[in-house]
């Protein structure tokens, strides 16, 4: 049980850490957005996700560029897509009516 608490208490504090720093690293954007570090090299290598390589070798990600890419597709709520449906049909039915 002490063993569980203290690695809790340790990627608390990774996470601290982290929240604090502007560039990151594959293992810092994996612990902080949950996505796994194969998915994220899955990602460079397809050139769908914002990485920087400074010296040809190491990734680094901007921490403002992955919450942009993350954030990049917002799905709409049924009240919006009712809203814009309700919209769409007094732009094209409301003069018949």
């Amino acid at each position: 049980m002490e063993i569980e608490i203290l690695k809790e208490l340790q990627k608390i504090e990774q996470l601290l850490l982290i929240g604090c720093k502007n560039v990151l690293t594959p293992d810092d954007v994996s612990l902080m957005y949950g996505l796994s570090k194969d998915y994220l090299y899955h990602l460079t290598s397809d050139r769908m996700i914002p990485f920087h390589k400074p010296n040809g070798k190491k990734i680094f990600f901007h921490k403002d560029e992955v919450e942009a890419w993350l954030l990049k597709n917002p799905q709409d709520t049924d009240a919006e897509i009712r809203q814009r449906a309700a919209m769409f049909d007094l732009k094209k039915y409301g003069s018949m009516r």
